[in-house]
């Protein structure tokens, strides 16, 4: 079954009732996918979730998502993949944020699907990405 990684813009939907992609990923997990965030997609949740006008309302929600998303953390080798993968990138004109250097990265080191709306990613060779929003 498929393996997925969730970018922050897929992730933050799963706070938000009655968002497609909730039902999406509730038949996928039903059916033997498994899903992942890595810290840097964590922490940029948890912000959002902080300064949003129903931040209580949203964190329960996430709360109850959590135990579905393994989470990653990325170490030296991720960051120095990402490093090296932003040069590669730079030197063929193309530019690809630190961040979402290390997202890529991490996708690729896991055989991951990355779930984004973000299309910078096109850039990433090998980087196999769905968008469900």
């Amino acid at each position: 079954m498929t393996a997925y990684l969730l970018d922050t813009n897929h992730a933050a939907s799963l706070v938000t009732p009655g968002h497609a992609l909730i039902l999406r990923m509730q038949q996928q997990l039903a059916n033997g996918a498994t899903f992942a965030i890595c810290v840097p997609i964590l922490a940029e949740v948890l912000f959002g979730i902080g300064i949003a006008p129903r931040s209580e309302q949203n964190l329960q929600s996430w709360t109850q998502w959590e135990h579905s998303l393994e989470c990653l953390v990325p170490d030296a080798r991720d960051a120095r993949d990402a490093a090296s993968l932003q040069i590669s990138l730079r030197r063929r004109g193309r530019q690809l944020a630190t961040v979402d250097a290390l997202i890529a990265t991490i996708a690729l080191r896991y055989d991951l699907v990355l779930l984004t709306t973000d299309k910078d990613f096109e850039a990433v060779p090998e980087l196999r990405r769905e968008n469900w929003r």
